[in-house]
């Protein structure tokens, strides 16, 4: 009976089951762009790049490395003049020192790191996507930088506590050896965690300012290695007076176990190498606002 048999999309009273529309205003408060969704994503990004690991394993095991063979290998007749762990112008060794001789070659791999993940994305093109995501670009600044700088904070002190460890054996019975509960040596290895920390947020900085990885990877370098030696042609009352307020200068009194002569304490290296670093970030911020990429 074709006449009298109809489907049942076909009855009255039925409706046919069509697909809904998408309501606009339902999609957009589902994925409206938030701190904590940028953050997550810088997360993903940065631990689903190779060159993260590989770089953050190169200078957890440079920081280790140093520390460990300058412990072994160290001489009671030997003084550190003024190397990367012992502070600016330390005259003396310790065993913090000694364990933290690492600390400038894990700052070149922290910064580079930092460098690439910011100064990468404008290299590979990702940036205007990851600007198209979001609109107000700002907040991709931000979290790139609170995704790495807790990262190399946690991990470098980690290596910063292991290279201290391994290396006190090598010092067993000199006058220099100190225990994780002697005054200042905790703080002393935090500190390093905490300038490597902000080595790397320096160098998403830079990334960002620069919009080059060569570029910024050697403007890394120059202010953090090369900056403090031009300074020694200064006159001598000027280089007295800036010296201590260069970055790597003021970062290295962040860990040194004491204060030497002409350097800053521990709190004021920290607020000025953090000035550094904020200098920098806000004329990233600047320019990622005002370019049109």
């Amino acid at each position: 009976m074709p006449s009298t048999t109809l489907r049942r999309s076909q009855r009255p009273g039925r409706r046919t089951n069509l697909s809904a529309a998408p309501d606009p205003h339902t999609s957009t408060t589902r994925y409206k762009v938030t701190g904590p969704r940028v953050l997550r994503s810088e997360w993903a990004k940065f631990w689903s790049l190779r060159s993260s690991w590989i770089t953050l394993g190169v200078a957890v095991f440079l920081l280790v490395l140093f520390g460990a063979i300058a412990s072994y290998t160290y001489s009671p007749g030997a003084t550190a003049a003024g190397g990367p762990g012992g502070g600016s112008g330390s005259g003396d060794s310790d065993a913090v020192s000694l364990a933290l001789t690492g600390v400038s070659f894990a700052s070149l791999a922290v910064g580079v790191l930092g460098v690439l993940l910011s100064a990468g994305e404008y290299s590979t093109g990702m940036i205007r996507s990851s600007l198209a995501a979001v609109p107000r670009r700002l907040p991709v600044l931000w979290s790139k930088a609170a995704v790495i700088g807790p990262i190399a904070l946690v991990l470098t002190t980690l290596g910063a506590l292991a290279a201290f460890g391994l290396g006190a054996p090598g010092l067993d019975g000199e006058k220099i050896a100190l225990s994780l509960g002697d005054d200042g040596v905790l703080r002393s290895l935090a500190g390093a965690g905490v300038y490597l920390g902000l080595v790397a947020v320096f160098g998403v900085a830079l990334g960002v300012l620069l919009r080059n990885s060569a570029g910024a990877i050697a403007a890394l370098v120059g202010i953090l290695l090369i900056l403090p030696g031009l300074a020694s042609l200064l006159p001598d009352s000027w280089y007295d007076t800036l010296n201590p307020y260069f970055p790597s200068n003021a970062g290295s009194a962040v860990y040194a176990l004491h204060q030497s002569s002409g350097s800053l304490s521990p709190g004021a290296g920290l607020a000025v190498f953090a000035g550094w670093v904020a200098l920098a970030l806000a004329g990233a911020a600047y320019r990622l606002v005002k370019s049109d990429v």
